[in-house]
């Protein structure tokens, strides 16, 4: 999120983007980890708050943001594996291609007997 080392944003511009950037990363994560989870509601309480207009204020925010996302980040690798794996298991079957070209065959070999029951003139 934020290094210690990250230089601080010069700019207003800066500030906001960085701050979009973090609540994005809120968003993403979010999805994974159960609505109940404290670091959830912590760093969604952040995300909402505006950016402050001081210097100052808005680069503790931007600070205090990126800690809340860390917290979030970690929240997901402790609990987050087990949803992800729920969903993967959800996921809707894929026939495989050999599936679908025995269908095909079906169909066009149902098609030929049709064609050839019925009687010509």
């Amino acid at each position: 999120m934020l290094d210690e080392e990250s230089p601080l944003p010069e700019t207003a511009a800066d500030v906001e983007d960085l701050a979009r950037r973090l609540r994005g990363h809120i968003n993403q994560l979010g999805v994974m980890v159960p609505n109940e989870e404290p670091a959830l509601r912590h760093a969604q309480q952040f995300g909402s708050a505006g950016v402050p207009d001081s210097y100052v204020f808005s680069r503790v925010y931007l600070v205090q943001l990126a800690k809340a996302t860390q917290e979030l980040a970690a929240a997901v690798g402790s609990c987050g594996s087990h949803r992800a794996k729920q969903q993967r298991e959800r996921r809707r079957w894929a026939p495989g291609i050999n599936v679908l070209r025995g269908a095909v065959f079906a169909l066009a070999l149902a098609s030929l007997v049709l064609a050839a029951s019925v009687p010509r003139k």
